[in-house]
């Protein structure tokens, strides 16, 4: 499935809610060296209890708004 993600970097905890069709996630991580981009994954991936490597960044991948695919664990 491929879900709609607006990502907060610089969080003061890490959550996932879900706001119409946009998956909100909040990070602790800066934008820098895609270590965003891996708190997202990892956090998503418990999320949706499936493992890191089920979880893909499709699009967006230097922006806020993402497309995240996740696959079936």
């Amino acid at each position: 499935m491929k879900i709609n993600v607006k990502v907060t970097t610089l969080a003061t905890r890490e959550e996932v809610f879900k706001q119409g069709d946009v998956y909100n996630v909040r990070v602790k991580e800066p934008p820098r060296e895609g270590k965003a981009n891996e708190a997202v994954i990892k956090v998503l991936a418990g999320h949706f209890r499936v493992p890191k490597s089920a979880v893909r960044i499709v699009s967006g991948q230097f922006s806020h708004n993402k497309i995240v695919e996740i696959r079936a664990g």
